[in-house]
Protein backbone atom coordinates (compact mmCIF):
# COMPACT_ATOMS: atom_id res chain seq x y z
CA UNK A 1 0.00 0.00 0.00
CA UNK A 2 1.28 3.40 -0.93
CA UNK A 3 1.70 6.07 1.73
CA UNK A 4 0.33 9.54 1.07
CA UNK A 5 2.05 12.38 2.86
CA UNK A 6 0.38 15.60 3.97
CA UNK A 7 1.67 17.60 1.02
CA UNK A 8 0.19 15.15 -1.49
CA UNK A 9 -3.10 15.16 0.37
CA UNK A 10 -3.16 18.96 0.32
CA UNK A 11 -2.45 18.96 -3.42
CA UNK A 12 -5.29 16.50 -4.05
CA UNK A 13 -7.71 18.81 -2.22
CA UNK A 14 -6.22 21.93 -3.87
CA UNK A 15 -6.64 20.49 -7.34
CA UNK A 16 -10.26 19.59 -6.63
CA UNK A 17 -11.11 22.81 -4.73
CA UNK A 18 -13.78 23.86 -7.26
CA UNK A 19 -15.60 20.52 -6.95
CA UNK A 20 -15.32 20.65 -3.16
CA UNK A 21 -16.77 24.17 -3.05
CA UNK A 22 -19.56 23.18 -5.44
CA UNK A 23 -20.46 20.18 -3.26
CA UNK A 24 -20.62 22.41 -0.18
CA UNK A 25 -22.76 25.04 -1.93
CA UNK A 26 -25.04 22.41 -3.47
CA UNK A 27 -25.66 20.71 -0.13
CA UNK A 28 -26.20 24.07 1.63
CA UNK A 29 -28.84 24.96 -0.97
CA UNK A 30 -30.48 21.54 -0.57
CA UNK A 31 -30.52 22.10 3.20
CA UNK A 32 -32.20 25.48 2.80
CA UNK A 33 -34.79 24.14 0.37
CA UNK A 34 -35.49 21.14 2.59
CA UNK A 35 -35.89 23.32 5.68
CA UNK A 36 -38.11 25.93 4.07
CA UNK A 37 -40.09 23.69 1.76
CA UNK A 38 -40.51 20.36 3.48
CA UNK A 39 -40.48 20.84 7.25
CA UNK A 40 -43.92 21.66 8.60
CA UNK A 41 -43.55 24.57 11.03
CA UNK A 42 -44.72 23.93 14.59
CA UNK A 43 -45.22 26.74 17.08
CA UNK A 44 -44.83 26.25 20.80
CA UNK A 45 -46.59 28.24 23.51
CA UNK A 46 -46.10 27.79 27.25
CA UNK A 47 -47.96 28.84 30.34
CA UNK A 48 -46.88 28.45 33.95
CA UNK A 49 -49.03 27.72 37.00
CA UNK A 50 -48.18 27.96 40.66
CA UNK A 51 -49.80 25.58 43.11
CA UNK A 52 -50.75 26.89 46.53
CA UNK A 53 -52.40 24.45 48.92
CA UNK A 54 -54.50 25.32 51.90
CA UNK A 55 -52.60 26.21 55.06
CA UNK A 56 -50.78 23.42 56.78
CA UNK A 57 -50.21 21.39 53.64
CA UNK A 58 -46.90 21.10 51.88
CA UNK A 59 -47.15 22.61 48.39
CA UNK A 60 -44.08 20.72 47.22
CA UNK A 61 -45.87 17.43 47.96
CA UNK A 62 -48.91 18.63 46.02
CA UNK A 63 -46.74 19.62 43.08
CA UNK A 64 -45.02 16.24 43.12
CA UNK A 65 -48.35 14.40 43.34
CA UNK A 66 -49.57 16.04 40.12
CA UNK A 67 -47.80 14.38 37.27
CA UNK A 68 -47.65 15.00 33.56
CA UNK A 69 -50.18 12.27 32.97
CA UNK A 70 -52.68 14.00 35.25
CA UNK A 71 -52.96 16.87 32.83
CA UNK A 72 -52.25 15.29 29.47
CA UNK A 73 -54.09 12.01 29.96
CA UNK A 74 -57.12 13.40 31.74
CA UNK A 75 -59.78 12.95 29.06
CA UNK A 76 -62.34 15.02 30.92
CA UNK A 77 -59.94 17.97 30.99
CA UNK A 78 -59.09 17.64 27.31
CA UNK A 79 -62.73 17.30 26.28
CA UNK A 80 -63.56 20.45 28.21
CA UNK A 81 -60.68 22.36 26.55
CA UNK A 82 -61.83 21.21 23.11
CA UNK A 83 -65.41 22.14 23.93
CA UNK A 84 -64.53 25.56 25.39
CA UNK A 85 -62.41 26.51 22.39
CA UNK A 86 -64.82 24.88 19.93
CA UNK A 87 -61.95 23.38 17.94
CA UNK A 88 -62.08 20.39 15.64
CA UNK A 89 -59.33 18.19 17.02
CA UNK A 90 -59.30 14.70 18.50
CA UNK A 91 -58.21 14.20 22.11
CA UNK A 92 -55.39 11.86 21.09
CA UNK A 93 -54.02 14.40 18.63
CA UNK A 94 -54.17 17.14 21.25
CA UNK A 95 -52.59 14.89 23.88
CA UNK A 96 -49.56 14.26 21.64
CA UNK A 97 -48.86 17.99 21.35
CA UNK A 98 -48.96 18.77 25.07
CA UNK A 99 -46.11 18.47 27.53
CA UNK A 100 -46.44 19.20 31.22
CA UNK A 101 -43.52 19.44 33.56
CA UNK A 102 -42.89 20.67 37.04
CA UNK A 103 -40.16 23.25 37.30
CA UNK A 104 -37.39 21.73 39.40
CA UNK A 105 -37.39 22.66 43.11
CA UNK A 106 -40.39 24.98 42.73
CA UNK A 107 -44.15 24.83 43.04
CA UNK A 108 -44.53 25.70 39.36
CA UNK A 109 -46.01 23.60 36.59
CA UNK A 110 -45.25 24.45 32.97
CA UNK A 111 -47.75 23.52 30.28
CA UNK A 112 -46.37 23.58 26.73
CA UNK A 113 -48.47 23.13 23.60
CA UNK A 114 -47.21 22.69 20.04
CA UNK A 115 -49.41 23.38 17.04
CA UNK A 116 -49.12 24.30 13.38
CA UNK A 117 -50.93 27.58 14.11
CA UNK A 118 -49.31 29.91 16.68
CA UNK A 119 -52.66 31.34 17.80
CA UNK A 120 -54.10 27.87 18.45
CA UNK A 121 -51.01 26.84 20.42
CA UNK A 122 -51.45 29.91 22.62
CA UNK A 123 -55.20 29.51 23.05
CA UNK A 124 -54.92 25.81 23.89
CA UNK A 125 -52.12 26.35 26.43
CA UNK A 126 -54.05 29.12 28.19
CA UNK A 127 -57.31 27.16 28.15
CA UNK A 128 -55.63 24.06 29.57
CA UNK A 129 -54.30 26.22 32.41
CA UNK A 130 -57.76 27.66 33.05
CA UNK A 131 -59.58 24.33 32.94
CA UNK A 132 -56.89 22.61 34.98
CA UNK A 133 -57.06 25.26 37.71
CA UNK A 134 -60.87 24.83 37.85
CA UNK A 135 -60.80 21.04 37.90
CA UNK A 136 -57.79 20.34 40.12
CA UNK A 137 -59.54 21.37 43.33
CA UNK A 138 -61.97 18.47 42.91
CA UNK A 139 -59.17 15.97 42.30
CA UNK A 140 -56.35 17.05 44.65
CA UNK A 141 -57.98 19.48 47.10
CA UNK A 142 -55.66 22.25 46.02
CA UNK A 143 -57.54 25.48 46.56
CA UNK A 144 -55.27 28.02 44.97
CA UNK A 145 -53.81 27.64 41.54
CA UNK A 146 -52.63 30.80 39.88
CA UNK A 147 -51.43 31.38 36.37
CA UNK A 148 -47.98 32.93 36.67
CA UNK A 149 -47.24 33.36 32.98
CA UNK A 150 -49.89 33.19 30.31
CA UNK A 151 -48.87 31.82 26.96
CA UNK A 152 -47.97 34.40 24.35
CA UNK A 153 -48.29 33.98 20.60
CA UNK A 154 -44.95 32.62 19.33
CA UNK A 155 -43.37 34.68 16.55
CA UNK A 156 -41.22 31.92 15.04
CA UNK A 157 -41.60 28.16 14.63
CA UNK A 158 -39.97 26.10 17.34
CA UNK A 159 -38.86 23.28 15.07
CA UNK A 160 -37.23 25.18 12.21
CA UNK A 161 -33.72 26.60 12.32
CA UNK A 162 -32.71 27.44 8.76
CA UNK A 163 -29.14 28.48 9.51
CA UNK A 164 -28.45 25.37 11.60
CA UNK A 165 -29.81 23.09 8.89
CA UNK A 166 -27.90 24.89 6.11
CA UNK A 167 -24.66 24.56 8.09
CA UNK A 168 -25.37 20.89 8.81
CA UNK A 169 -26.08 20.13 5.15
CA UNK A 170 -22.97 22.11 4.09
CA UNK A 171 -20.88 20.00 6.49
CA UNK A 172 -22.33 16.82 4.97
CA UNK A 173 -21.44 18.25 1.56
CA UNK A 174 -17.87 18.86 2.75
CA UNK A 175 -17.54 15.27 3.97
CA UNK A 176 -18.89 13.90 0.69
CA UNK A 177 -16.61 16.25 -1.28
CA UNK A 178 -13.56 15.04 0.66
CA UNK A 179 -14.49 11.42 0.02
CA UNK A 180 -15.03 12.24 -3.66
CA UNK A 181 -11.65 13.99 -3.89
CA UNK A 182 -9.88 11.01 -2.34
CA UNK A 183 -11.60 8.44 -4.53
CA UNK A 184 -11.64 10.26 -7.89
Amino acid sequence: MEDIDLKELFMIFWNKKIQIILFIILFAIIGGIYTIGFIKPMYTASTTLVLATSSGENTQDATNSITTTDVTLNSKLLRKVISNLNIDVKEESLRKNITVSSVKDTELIEITVSNEEPIYATQIANEIANVFSEEVNDIYNINNIHVVDTAEIPKEPSNINVSKNVILFAFVGLVIAIIYALIA
